[in-house]
């Protein structure tokens, strides 16, 4: 079974869809994933604004209390939050690139960092420890995340991201044996919503 996975590794709703993704992918096997990195905030070296600080930090509290995750709130004291996570993405492609599985590992390893521990993920530093934690080599790794081929595959990422009118995230899709696409999720929702779309495909 043939899926895509538009996400950003950054993005507080994709964290609060693992566990209904991860429960879903769980009942079936042969699962082919396709992660793609679909950019939720552009380069940028500005700090983020005290309103957009304001306005993220409820958002984990409304997820909090929608989902089963939980978040370390500490980081909005902790940080200077950028509104920025095309870094992410890109350590994201560098790390399918070069392991298996490796885009799943590195998203866990950039939420854990985020909203776990309290570390921001738009500093490069933070991505070196995370990209270390999975086994990638510190080194090779800075080679890639800042390479210009990494920036191709985002720029790919964020297209195949327009062609399928994604507007928001998290995002999956199935693909059948004739590419054809079909939305299972477009935003959040539960485990059960995705296994009665996913079951209603084949009736």
């Amino acid at each position: 079974m043939r899926f895509i996975y538009v996400m950003d590794p950054m993005c507080a709703w994709c964290y609060g869809f693992k566990p209904e993704l991860e429960a879903f992918f769980n009942t079936h096997s042969d699962i082919n994933v396709e992660w793609v990195m679909g950019g939720l905030a552009p380069d940028n070296n500005q700090p983020m604004s005290e309103q957009m600080r304001t306005t993220i930090a409820a958002y984990w509290q409304q997820i909090e209390a929608k989902t089963q995750v939980t978040f370390n709130h500490d980081y909005w004291h902790c940080n200077t939050p950028y509104r920025s996570t095309y870094l992410a993405c890109r350590a994201v492609i560098v790390a399918n690139d070069s392991l298996e599985n490796g885009a799943k590992k590195m998203v866990n390893a950039i939420q854990t960092a985020y909203y776990q521990k309290a570390q921001n993920p738009s500093l490069e530093n933070t991505l070196i420890e995370c990209a270390a934690t999975i086994g990638l080599n510190k080194d090779e790794f800075v080679h890639a995340l800042n390479s210009e081929q990494t920036q191709k595959t985002l720029t790919q990422h964020l297209a195949i991201t327009q062609q399928l009118n994604v507007t928001g995230f998290p995002a999956l899709f199935y693909l059948d044996g004739h590419n054809q696409v079909y939305p299972l999720a477009l935003g959040f929702c539960t485990f059960s919503e995705l296994a009665q779309r996913f079951n209603r495909m084949f009736q």
